[in-house]
């Protein structure tokens, strides 16, 4: 305190030497400092300067903790933003495997349906040829029948026209014959 008292008188110096009474009530200067000195001493005894200082203090450790805090922020975000990003590349990748594996199981779909169409193609091919057969094998076996009806037919019309009694049992005892060795 003292050095700041004899700090103001020497700052007062050349107020004193202008020669008017500067020690004076009558002098608004010197009020003015006495007043100055008093509030200045008010504040030193009341310990603002230290109080001001805390608070400075707190409030620069405050800042210190926040902007620690943004850092730390900061660093969490960006690792946050480097993980989603990592994860956005496996999804990606991911996502391309699925696309290029949908493409290769349409392709062998495709195949295996091709492969199935032929099949399928085939076998209505051998079921309609066999079908074709079969009715070929009927027609011929219905011309067959029909030739063989006729000629029973025009066999009995001849025989009965041209042959006697005596030769008819003579045919039908050779006939019995013929089946008979046959048969055996």
């Amino acid at each position: 305190m003292r050095t700041l008292t004899l700090a103001l008188l020497v700052a007062a110096t050349p107020a004193l030497a202008a020669g008017d009474r500067f020690f004076s009530l009558g002098n608004t200067d010197f009020v003015v400092l006495l007043a100055f000195l008093l509030f200045i001493g008010v504040l030193v005894y009341f310990k603002v300067p230290g109080l001001l200082g805390g608070l400075l203090e707190k409030r620069a450790d405050g800042i210190q903790a926040e902007l620690d805090e943004a850092r730390s922020l900061r660093e969490e975000a960006q690792s946050l933003l480097a993980s989603y990003e990592r994860k956005q590349k496996d999804v990606q990748a991911q996502a391309d495997r699925i696309v290029e594996q949908a493409k290769k199981d349409a392709e062998a779909a495709s195949k295996q349906a091709e492969k199935d169409l032929e099949v399928s193609i085939a076998r209505r091919m051998q079921a309609a040829e066999e079908q074709i057969a079969q009715a070929q094998a009927s027609a011929v076996r219905d011309v067959r029948d029909r030739a063989i009806a006729l000629s029973v037919s025009v066999a009995r019309d001849v025989l009965t026209e041209d042959m006697s009694p005596e030769a008819a049992a003579a045919l039908i005892d050779k006939s019995i014959e013929e089946v008979g060795q046959r048969l055996n």
